[in-house]
């Protein structure tokens, strides 16, 4: 039973206090874009994970691992992972092969859980899971789990400069309070931005550009100082818009069209690799 999944670029990241539990509030607004992995699931006496990456955990801490033990205690599934969504790059890789994990093995098992009842299973795996499942455009409240559909017209072409090595979610979060600390910057209650929701339904790319905002972004940059270049370098290469995905170290640059895209893919050279892919995308399907 294989299961494709995409990615993810958060349009709009609003960070707000951090909460009793550790986590912050947050308005995230998730846009899944066409860079897609696949998990296949085959008959095994226990859990097991391959992959073609050599950066990708293969024991029970593995997000897809843990959602089969979390789908069917005690059940036993093979989980072989192909990567395509770049690794601990801020776009959601390994919550997105959770999500085709819980489809593939529901679907292996005949085990008959409905969409709802795996996204509130993906809830307690990470706080992107549910997203992964759903697809689209969604902004997520809460921890990010707690999705509500978004308006979106048309397509959106993007361009993700991918970076060597990862960068880690939760010293991104750190590094952002200690910013707020060290400046005296008040974490406010965060809400969806009207003009970037405007943007969606218009489906109008530079009200969109415009719009983009990641509020771990200065975070990000003070622990990758390189990331400032290469968001200036697709800033310089025309750019619609230009932000660095979720926690990073993937920067996203918004284009014009898909021939914009690839100029702009070509001509980066601030980054490992280059990427085109567009959006919206539907969430994890069985291919």
């Amino acid at each position: 039973m294989t299961v494709r999944v995409p990615a993810k670029v958060n349009l709009q990241l609003s960070v707000g206090p951090l909460r009793d539990d550790g986590f912050h509030d947050l308005v995230n607004v998730f846009h899944a874009v066409s860079l897609f992995d696949e998990v296949t699931a085959s008959e095994s006496d226990r859990v097991e994970v391959v992959c073609d990456h050599a950066d990708v955990p293969l024991g029970d801490d593995n997000l897809a691992a843990r959602a089969a033990h979390a789908l069917a205690p005690g059940r036993g599934v093979r989980l072989e992972i192909s990567k395509n969504i770049p690794v601990a790059g801020g776009m959601a890789g390994g919550s997105a092969d959770a999500a085709a994990a819980l489809v593939a093995c529901n679907a292996l098992w005949n085990l008959g859980r409905t969409p709802g009842e795996l996204m509130e299973i993906g809830g307690t795996l990470g706080s992107d899971v549910p997203f992964a499942l759903l697809g689209g455009t969604a902004v997520g409240t809460g921890r990010g789990e707690h999705l509500t559909p978004v308006d979106t017209s048309g397509t959106f072409h993007w361009v993700f400069a991918l970076a060597d090595g990862g960068l880690s979610t939760p010293q991104v979060y750190g590094e952002c309070d200690r910013i707020r600390e060290a400046t005296g910057e008040a974490a406010v209650w965060p809400s969806l931005s009207e003009p970037l929701a405007k943007a969606l339904a218009d489906g109008n790319a530079p009200a969109l550009g415009g719009a983009l905002v990641n509020d771990l972004q200065p975070a990000a940059i003070m622990l990758r100082r390189s990331l400032h270049r290469t968001l200036e370098e697709g800033r310089e290469l025309g750019a619609l818009g230009a932000l660095v995905s979720g926690s990073g170290p993937t920067c996203a640059f918004l284009a014009a069209d898909e021939t914009h895209a690839r100029e702009i893919a070509v001509a980066l050279t601030g980054c490992r690799e280059a990427v085109i892919a567009h959006g919206p995308v539907p969430g994890a399907v069985i291919v």
